[in-house]
């Protein structure tokens, strides 16, 4: 893990592409500003964990749906 300090008003850039800017330090909480392109999705870490235990949650059910064995039908019938 890379630790970084900045001050307010201070950023980080990463890859060209992301900039994340101190925008407000009050006691204990640090305030970021994040500009990304829209297609990088940028979730907190409790938002990530709950999208991906509901995707966890819905995979069984797809997979069932996609492992029903055939339909066979007799020729003689």
């Amino acid at each position: 893990m890379l630790v970084l300090s900045r001050k307010k008003n201070e950023t980080i850039i990463i890859d060209d592409h992301i900039v994340i800017t101190v925008v407000e330090i009050r006691g204990d909480k640090v305030r970021l500003g994040i500009e990304a392109p829209k297609e990088i999705p940028i979730h907190r870490s409790e938002v990530h964990a709950s999208i991906h235990a509901e995707q966890a949650a819905a995979l069984p059910e797809q997979k069932t749906g996609e492992q029903d064995p055939p339909r066979v039908t007799s020729a003689g019938s």
